[in-house]
């Protein structure tokens, strides 16, 4: 993939912005120009808040071409709090075994080197199990 296509999709890569209908109020991710729902221009940006759980999943032993030295790795279909499901790889599993409904968030990691050594490194969404943030008294 060429690098002005890595710039164009940062947004939605790394901090997960999709967009909102401002017609239907539909939820959109990924990014299109036209909701999904109501079939009208949807261009207002939306910024997901990286929660969900898992609606479905399955472990992968014979990778895509690139993604070889991750293998066995398990994809799951992520439900957003906000309501699109997405595809995602699970991360930071631990021997933790995955659940359907099993809480997660989105994390930000490396999904695979473009090329050699020398290649760009592809950063993007993965999502962890949700971790229970301890409050302050």
């Amino acid at each position: 993939m060429e690098i002005p296509r890595h710039w164009r999709l940062k947004k939605q890569r790394y901090a997960l912005v999709g967009e909102v209908c401002p017609h239907c109020e539909a939820k959109i991710f990924p990014p299109r120009d036209v909701c999904p729902e109501c079939s009208r221009e949807a261009k207002t940006e939306f910024q997901f808040s990286g929660r969900g759980e898992v609606y479905s999943y399955t472990t992968v032993y014979d990778p895509p071409a690139g993604y070889e030295e991750q293998a066995p790795y398990t994809v799951a279909l992520v439900k957003l709090e906000e309501g699109p499901v997405i595809t995602a790889q699970l991360t930071d599993l631990d021997g933790q075994p995955v659940q359907i409904g099993m809480p997660v968030e989105m994390v930000t990691r490396k999904l695979r080197n473009d090329g050699d050594e020398r290649g760009l490194i592809v950063y993007g969404y993965k999502f962890r199990p949700r971790l229970e943030r301890q409050v302050a008294n």
